[in-house]
Formats: structure tokens, C-alpha cells, sequence
């Protein structure tokens, strides 16, 4: 009798195990943001990217490169926008259920891709307007039906998402040119600060386990980019970025769980056709291009 040998491949490859705990720590990240309810949010972005900060300095010091980078007027846009961006968002998660908020986040791959348009060139097929179109409509379907979304919180998550697409494009014409955990430096740089200036102003000090709460923000932030990073080192962007969809579901039960959240099925069907217009076009642009930009696709918490 031949013995053959037994097929021991994991269910999942190191590279998807990597991206679902990246995406899970960076749901988790979200709760305590949520969970800081009373802490104004430009506080929680001083800490949050203090936090970063001091990592980003220790990394680079281990891999003795130079912090300053030498593009900086991009490096500063980069940590402009991506400040305005994070910021935005921590104001739409305090005021809006952690679903939506983190559903109208992730059309930030098609201001992206748009925006790209103007600064980078780039060319858009009339095929993808139509899944800009769906997501969008998406978008109007949650405010349609869903009463504790203010137009004014509505159009501060659409601001976070274009504000995402311009930083996006400023990673995309410095990826070349600087060292990738100088770009990142450079966020966290603006953002402690921007938050350290309103903070002054506007500081509430945190009580009992509220500082538990900002400390373990910025250790999620951490866990979720030292695992994005092995999944993107392990393999191919395109095979398992998809799985970073993940978090909107995450953050439907954890809204559920901790908030005790409801969504409306209607509500539902607008984050199914954000989900379904973004991940149209971002299958397309795999089979036209063969692999997509990962500065599209990476998570608003970088």
C-alpha cells in the first residue's frame, strides 16, 4: 500500500492570519475610542499619535535612518491630511453608531482614486464611476434610514473619507522617496502637534479607567500595523487586503455588544452597497492593473 503524504496546509495562509488580527486590533482600537466618550476627540489624536511617535523614533533610531526625510512639503500634506482625517473620524465614532462611522470611512479608496486623477494622472475607466455611484449611494441609503445619523456628522464622515484620499495620494508620491516609517513618523509628528495646541485649550483630564482607555488606543494602533505589516510582508497585497472589509462587521457586533447598537435592515442594505461599490472597483483595478496601490487600501488608522 502506498502511503501518501497528508496535505498539512493551513485553513488560512501566515498572511491572512496576519491581516484578520491587524483588523481586529484596530476594531478593538475603535471601541475605546467610542468608549471615550467624554474625552474630546482632538485629546484622544494628541495621545494616540504620541504614542506612535515615540515608537516610529525608536525604529528608526534602531534602523539609524534620518527622521527629517528630505520631501518636506509632501511629508507635511501627508501629516495635514492624515491628521484632519483621524480627527474626523474620532468625531463621526463618538457621534454616530460605530458601524456607520466606520462604513462612510471606507469609501476613502474612491475620493482616492478620484483625487488621483488630478495630482498623480491617473486615468479612470466610465466602468468604475458606476461603483463610485453604488457606494455613494450607499452612503445616502444609511441617512435615508437611519434618524441618529445629523447631516452635519454625515458630512463630517465624508470629509474624513476625502481628507483619507489626499493623505493616501501624498503616501503614493513619497513611496519612492522616503523611508515608508519616516512618512508615518511624519503623521504622528502633526499630529502631536495639532493636538497638542487645542489641547491646551480644551483639555479634560481623564479619569480612573479612561487613561487605561487612551493608553491601550495607542497600543491597538501599534498591534494592528506590526500585524498589517507581516501580512503585507508574507504575501501579495491583493490576496489579503479584502479580509481588511472585515472591520465594518466588527464593528457591527461590537456596536451591538457594547453600545447596544440596532441597525434597521434597510440601514444594512446602504452598508452592503458601500461595501459592494468599493470592492467592485477594487477587483477591478486587480484584473486591469494586476495589483492594487496598497496606500488605498490600508486602514485609516495608520
Amino acid at each position: 500500500m502506498t502511503n501518501h503524504p497528508q496535505n498539512t496546509s493551513p485553513l488560512l495562509s501566515a498572511g491572512a492570519r496576519y491581516m484578520l488580527m491587524s483588523t481586529f486590533f484596530f476594531a478593538v482600537m475603535n471601541v475605546f475610542i467610542k468608549k471615550l466618550g467624554n474625552i474630546p476627540p482632538m485629546e484622544i489624536v494628541f495621545f494616540r499619535c504620541f504614542v506612535s511617535m515615540v515608537l516610529c523614533f525608536a525604529l528608526l533610531h534602531r534602523d539609524r535612518v534620518e527622521w527629517k526625510g528630505s520631501n518636506r512639503t509632501l511629508l507635511l500634506a501627508r501629516g495635514i491630511f492624515g491628521t484632519l482625517a483621524v480627527y474626523t473620524y474620532f468625531v463621526t465614532m463618538q457621534n454616530m453608531p460605530l458601524g456607520t462611522a466606520v462604513t462612510i470611512q471606507y469609501i476613502s479608496p474612491v475620493f482616492t482614486t478620484i483625487i488621483a486623477i488630478f495630482l498623480l494622472k491617473e486615468r479612470i475607466k466610465p466602468v468604475q464611476w458606476i461603483f463610485f455611484l453604488i457606494a455613494f449611494s450607499g452612503v445616502l441609503v444609511i441617512k435615508g434610514f437611519d434618524n441618529r445619523i445629523s447631516l452635519t456628522m454625515l458630512g463630517i464622515g465624508i470629509f474624513s473619507a476625502l481628507a483619507s484620499g489626499f493623505a493616501y495620494n501624498m503616501v503614493r508620491s513619497l513611496k519612492q522617496k522616503e523611508h515608508a516609517m519616516v512618512i508615518v513618523l511624519h503623521f504622528q509628528l502633526v499630529g502631536v502637534a495639532v493636538g497638542f495646541f487645542f489641547t491646551l485649550f480644551n483639555f479634560k483630564i481623564p479619569c480612573g479607567i479612561e487613561w487605561v482607555y487612551l493608553i491601550l488606543i495607542g497600543v491597538m494602533t501599534q498591534l494592528g500595523q506590526v500585524n498589517l505589516s507581516k501580512a503585507l510582508l508574507q504575501e501579495r497585497m491583493a490576496n489579503v487586503t479584502i479580509l481588511n472589509y472585515l472591520g465594518i462587521l466588527y464593528a457591527i457586533v461590537f456596536g451591538v455588544v457594547f453600545f447596544n447598537e440596532h441597525y434597521e435592515w434597510l440601514s444594512l442594505s446602504g452598508i452592503l452597497l458601500v461595501v459592494g461599490g468599493v470592492a467592485m472597483n477594487y477587483f477591478y483595478q486587480r484584473a486591469e492593473n494586476g495589483v492594487v496601490a496598497e496606500e488605498e487600501l490600508t486602514s485609516i488608522e495608520e
